[in-house]
């Protein structure tokens, strides 16, 4: 009898094993359309070319509009009090993934749902900001690429020494209302300190503080002004460039649209290829991994472009070394 027993378990206990191992890691029906859901602090316009990596990355894993996906979009249009409302509305909409870029918007993501995988596409410390236990073990539903490398501040205020070698005072613009801009503004003074730079910190939480604290950046006797990445000055970036042209302050900030708005030098990430990484983080979720298992990645590459125009209107001199480096050059 017993001897029976164990071998009718034995072969029930071998039957289970087959039917787990005849059975794909979970599996999807072929025609499944997966929803991808993308919250954005800017305009539609701004979005266009992270969008456009986003959709080539996706387009590169086998996933295209249409055919085996749905992108929905949601735009704060630069109003960041909207994003709470803009992550409820995406969450209703039930995707199967939330896409974002910044620290803000993956805040309002993370807010509004613990559960829907979020995948962000570039953003500031999200250790700092309590989204994430750490960037190897994330924990909880987000992931993604970071868009900070350990020497990303080194490296800017390197450029402002290489462009200013007689600068003494740089003056920092944070947003308190950023919960990553603590420890930014911690790490950019410390590299300005290893420079032999004094630092003056320069802050604004609304637009309409734009212009008065770049000012007193400028009173203070700022050699230059380091701008820290943030939802609000990326819908601002032509106020912020034209102020500091007003004050003849040279600025620098990790966006190559600043540039073109009349700031004098960006250096950092090339933005559309956050989202193309980003769409790898995508592929996997829909595979079956977990977001809180996929470790996060920093970006390795960084494009500086300069503003030859703005450069003559406040007097500075590019040294060849430094032009000679630049992936975007504005005449």
């Amino acid at each position: 009898m017993t001897k029976n027993m164990n071998r009718k378990t034995f072969l029930l206990a071998l039957g289970a094993l087959l039917l787990t191992f005849s059975i794909p890691d979970q599996a999807q029906p072929a025609d499944k359309i997966w929803k991808i859901a993308v919250l954005v602090s800017g305009t539609e316009a701004l979005n266009k070319p992270r969008d456009q990596g986003l959709r080539d990355g996706l387009h590169e894993l086998g996933y295209d509009e249409g055919k085996n996906i749905a992108l929905v979009y949601r735009f704060a249009d630069g109003k960041l009090d909207r994003l709470p409302q803009l992550a409820r509305e995406l969450v209703e909409e039930k995707p199967d993934v939330i896409v974002v870029g910044g620290t803000a918007v993956a805040v309002a993501a993370k807010k509004a749902t613990s559960t829907i995988p979020i995948v962000v596409a570039g953003a500031g410390d999200l250790v700092e900001a309590g989204l994430i236990k750490s960037y190897m073990f994330p924990g909880g539903n987000i992931t993604g690429v970071g868009r900070m490398s350990p020497d990303f501040f080194g490296s800017r205020i390197k450029l402002i020494k290489e462009i200013l070698p007689k600068a003494t005072l740089i003056a920092f613009l944070s947003n308190p209302k950023n919960p990553g801009h603590a420890r930014s503004r911690n790490d950019a003074e410390l590299g300005a300190q290893a420079s032999g730079l004094s630092f003056h910190s320069a802050t604004a939480q609304s637009a309409s503080e734009l212009d008065n604290a770049i000012a007193n950046a400028a009173k203070a006797g700022s050699s230059a002004l380091f701008i820290l990445t943030d939802a609000l000055f990326n819908s601002h970036v032509s106020q912020i460039a034209q102020a500091a042209l007003k004050q003849r302050l040279p600025a620098v900030y990790d966006r190559a649209d600043f540039v073109e708005e009349g700031g004098l030098a960006s250096y950092g990430v090339n933005l559309p290829d956050l989202s193309r990484r980003a769409a790898e983080y995508v592929d996997q979720i829909f595979k079956g991994k977990k977001p809180g298992e996929l470790t996060l990645v920093q970006p390795t590459k960084f494009d500086l472009a300069l503003n030859l125009k703005t450069a003559k209107q406040i007097g500075v001199a590019i040294p060849p070394d430094v032009l000679a480096k630049a992936a975007k050059v504005i005449k």
